[in-house]
C-alpha cells in the first residue's frame, strides 16, 4: 500500500506535513463507486487556507488542508464511466453531486447533498462537509464524472500546468467576481485587494475587455505585481479618500463596477490601515461605484470568526451601509464561485494563449516538505502563488 502525506493544521500559525491515511473509495462505511483516487500533480495554497491557519475560523487541529487540486487518475470506482485511468484532471474546489436541484441549475457551490450542515462543500475546509484536503500526495474525489475537468492533451497540459493548476479555484473565482460585477468591454473597474484572487480578478477584467483596472492594496509587493500586467494601483495606506485617489487616475471619483477580493479580515484605509475594520471594503466599494453599478464579492466572509474584534463580527455581523447601496440601486453578488460554470472556457483561454494567469499571480512551485514555509511567506504578504508539487512532476 502506498503511503500518503498531507499538510495538517496544528494550531494558529502552525502547519506540518504528517503521514495520513491513503485514500479509499469509500464514504464512511459505504463504497464510493462514483469516485476516483488521484495522484496529485499540483495543489495550491489559498488565501482561504490562510484564514484557518491564522486561527480566524473554527477549524479543528488535525484538519488536512487543501482545496485546489490537479491530478492523475490512478483508481476509479465501478460506476465511473467517462473518466479513465491516466487522465490528467482539474478538480473544482466545490464538491457537487450533480443530482440535486442546485447542481442541475449550475449552482455547484451550494450543492445540497455533500455537506450535512449546510449547502456547499469543499476539500479540506472548516464547516464544508469534513472532506479530506488535497495538499497531499493522494486524494479521493467523489462524483468523478460530474466534477472533474479532463485536459484534452496530457502533454500539452503538463507544459502549461502552472497556469492550469489555477483552474481549481482562484482563476474561476476571480473571473466570477468580475462577471458578477458586470465587467464588460470598456468598463472602468476597481478591484479591492491585490492578493491572489484580486490579481486573478484583475487579469480576468482585462480578459473581459475592461478599459481601466484599478487595484487597491496596502502591500507594496502586491501592488507592484498588479502594475506588472497593466493595472493602475492605489496604495490604501496613503492619505486621501478612495474616491479622491480614483479621481486622480481617471478624472472621476467613481467607477462602473467594483469587486471585493479581500473579505472579512479587511483593514481600514489611510491612518486606520493597521486596524481591522471588516466592513471597510464593502462600504468603500459602495461609495465609489456609480449609481446602478454592480458589486462582485468573491472575498470570503464567515459565520464564525473567533479572532474578530467584537461580538457581532464573531458571528459575521458587520456594519454595512446597506442604505447607501440601496440609494444607488447597487446589485451585490456574494458566495462561492461555481467553478464548473467557468473552468472549461477558462481552460481554453490558457491552452490557446489568451491569458498568462500564472504570470499574473506569480506562481512559485515548492515541494510538499516546504509547505509550512510557503504558509509563513504567504502570511507575510508575499505576492506569490505557492503551488505544491508533491511528486516532483512539474518542470522548472
Amino acid at each position: 500500500m502506498c503511503k500518503n502525506h498531507g499538510v495538517s493544521y496544528v494550531k494558529p500559525g502552525v502547519v506540518e506535513v504528517r503521514e495520513i491515511d491513503y485514500p479509499k473509495l469509500a464514504l464512511g462505511n459505504r463504497k464510493c463507486d462514483h469516485g476516483v483516487i488521484l495522484k496529485i500533480v499540483s495543489t495550491n495554497i489559498c488565501g482561504s487556507d490562510q484564514h484557518m491557519v491564522r486561527g480566524r475560523t473554527t477549524a479543528e487541529s488535525g484538519l488536512i488542508l487543501g482545496h485546489e487540486i490537479t491530478g492523475v487518475v490512478i483508481e476509479a470506482g465501478r460506476d465511473v464511466e467517462f473518466i479513465k485511468l491516466g487522465d490528467l484532471v482539474s478538480v473544482p474546489f466545490n464538491i457537487a453531486c450533480g443530482r440535486c436541484r442546485n447542481c442541475k441549475a449550475g449552482q455547484t457551490g451550494i450543492c445540497l447533498n455533500v455537506n450535512p450542515e449546510r449547502p456547499g462543500a469543499a476539500y479540506g475546509y472548516v464547516d464544508m462537509g469534513g472532506w479530506v484536503g488535497g495538499q497531499a500526495e493522494y486524494v479521493m474525489v467523489p462524483y468523478a464524472d460530474f466534477n472533474l475537468l479532463k485536459f484534452p492533451d496530457k502533454d500539452q497540459a503538463m507544459s502549461k500546468i502552472k497556469d492550469l493548476t489555477l483552474l481549481s479555484d482562484i482563476f474561476p473565482t476571480g473571473f466570477h467576481g468580475a462577471v458578477t460585477a458586470g465587467v464588460a468591454p470598456g468598463s472602468i473597474v476597481y478591484v479591492a485587494g491585490a492578493g491572489l484572487v484580486g490579481l486573478a480578478c484583475a487579469a480576468s477584467c482585462h480578459l473581459l475587455g475592461a478599459a481601466v483596472v484599478i487595484v487597491g492594496d496596502m502591500i507594496d509587493e502586491r501592488l507592484k505585481q498588479a502594475k506588472s500586467f497593466g493595472c493602475e494601483v492605489i496604495d490604501l495606506k496613503g492619505d486621501g479618500s478612495l474616491a479622491d485617489q480614483i479621481e486622480a487616475i481617471i478624472g472621476l471619483p467613481e467607477v462602473d463596477c467594483a469587486i471585493d477580493c479581500v473579505g472579512f479580515e479587511a483593514r481600514g484605509h489611510g491612518q486606520d490601515s493597521k486596524v481591522e475594520r471588516p466592513a471597510t471594503v464593502l462600504n468603500s466599494i459602495m461609495e465609489v461605484t456609480r449609481a446602478g453599478g454592480q458589486l462582485g464579492i468573491p472575498g470570503l466572509y464567515v459565520t464564525g470568526d473567533p479572532g474578530a474584534s467584537d461580538d457581532a463580527a464573531k458571528k459575521g455581523s458587520l456594519r454595512i451601509r446597506i442604505g447607501l447601496g440601496w440609494a444607488k440601486s447597487h446589485s451585490l453578488h456574494t458566495g462561492q464561485c461555481p467553478v464548473m460554470k467557468y473552468h472549461r472556457s477558462l481552460m481554453n483561454t490558457i491552452l490557446y494563449d489568451r491569458i498568462e494567469i500564472a504570470k499574473a499571480v506569480n506562481v512559485q512551485v515548492i515541494s510538499l516538505n516546504d509547505a509550512a514555509k510557503g504558509y509563513q511567506d504567504f502570511d507575510k504578504g508575499a505576492a506569490k502563488k505557492f503551488v505544491i508539487d508533491p511528486h516532483s512532476m512539474i518542470a522548472n
